[in-house]
């Protein structure tokens, strides 16, 4: 393939964003002699670098934690002959070839193919104590975190889909799982909202919204404020559960690669890590709002090299016979 004569740096393949499916991307592709080059974003190992203990990641049976697990990620990657730079990408130009990227530097790229790993961030309430008490009790992800409070009461915070399947999982670990609504209905399906309604471990509280978390070193109780009648409500909890969304990191890519309204990447073939673009693939959470877990991050990120692998390969043998 041609290479840009200009300022920019050409590459075979870059990687936008760390964390586990980049960087499992990474050590397919650099495997496969691809070269590649990653931007691992201002946190590098994304949302993992602010987790404490994994302990649901195949082949580590005293569980690790989150940056320690994406340190042996890195150190693998590197391993192989990634080249990481710690930037962001702040803006890029998909359409036809060579892919043009701009770092935060400044620095222009080009590449013959790109894979995306930005991933997404959970969306907090904006409390203060949401930080005081992150990986103390505080939580966006009950299936990763929900098992350190087994027999234990939990608050858990929102009223859509994924809110009600958080609690139910929670529910089945916890004797009691106080469950805050901001409206007077949820906005989960009809069938999500009658499971949770006929649990008898899920105590709901409509009109409801948290107004603080306090406790020594950890969650010990949570100040809840009904919005109709005023009233302050103190719950005694070990764990705070926030499920009110995520929200992707693909705002750079808005006007050309398709996404939903939510703004995850949509896959242009099931299946697949292609998207509406040739030449651009895209893995992990960036793309998946269902599962959003480490270890189908990676599956993604490893879909997304091989995707690239033979795009590149097939991309290169035609231009070989037009030469």
């Amino acid at each position: 393939m041609s290479k840009d004569n200009g300022q920019s740096r050409h590459e075979k393949l870059i990687i936008i964003g760390s964390g586990p499916a980049g960087y499992t991307a990474a050590i397919y592709a650099a495997r496969a002699e691809l070269k590649p080059l990653m931007f691992s974003g201002i946190q590098p190992g994304g949302q993992l670098m602010i987790t404490t203990d994994v302990e649901n990641y195949p082949g580590y049976p005293e569980g690790v934690m989150g940056p320690v697990m994406m340190e042996d990620f890195r150190k693998q990657a590197e391993r192989f002959g990634t080249r990481i730079i710690y930037e962001n990408i702040e803006k890029v130009e998909l359409e036809g070839h060579p892919k043009k990227l701009w770092a935060g530097d400044g620095q222009m790229y080009t590449a013959d193919a790109v894979i995306i790993a930005t991933g997404a961030v959970a969306k907090w309430l904006g409390l203060p104590a949401e930080q005081k008490y992150a990986n103390k009790g505080v939580s966006a992800c009950a299936v990763c975190d929900g098992f350190f409070f087994k027999g234990k009461e939990v608050v858990l915070v929102g009223g859509g889909d994924t809110a009600a399947e958080e609690a139910l999982y929670l529910a089945k670990l916890c004797p009691t799982v106080h469950m805050l609504i901001r409206r007077d209905e949820m906005r989960a399906s009809k069938i999500m909202q009658k499971r949770v309604m006929s649990n008898e471990n899920i105590k709901i509280y409509w009109n409801t919204e948290a107004i603080d978390i306090t406790g020594e070193d950890k969650v010990e109780k949570v100040i809840a404020k009904n919005k109709q009648t005023g009233e302050i409500i103190e719950i005694p909890a070990s764990a705070f559960f926030v499920a009110i969304g995520h929200k992707p990191s693909t705002d750079i890519f808005k006007g050309q690669l398709n996404m939903d309204e939510q703004g995850y990447i949509q896959l242009a073939q099931p299946g697949t890590t292609n998207t509406n673009i040739e030449g651009v693939f895209v893995s992990g959470d960036a793309a998946d709002r269902v599962y959003r877990q480490a270890v189908t991050a990676a599956g993604t990120g490893c879909m997304a090299a091989l995707d690239a692998e033979r795009w590149l390969a097939a991309h290169e043998a035609a231009e070989t016979l037009e030469a």
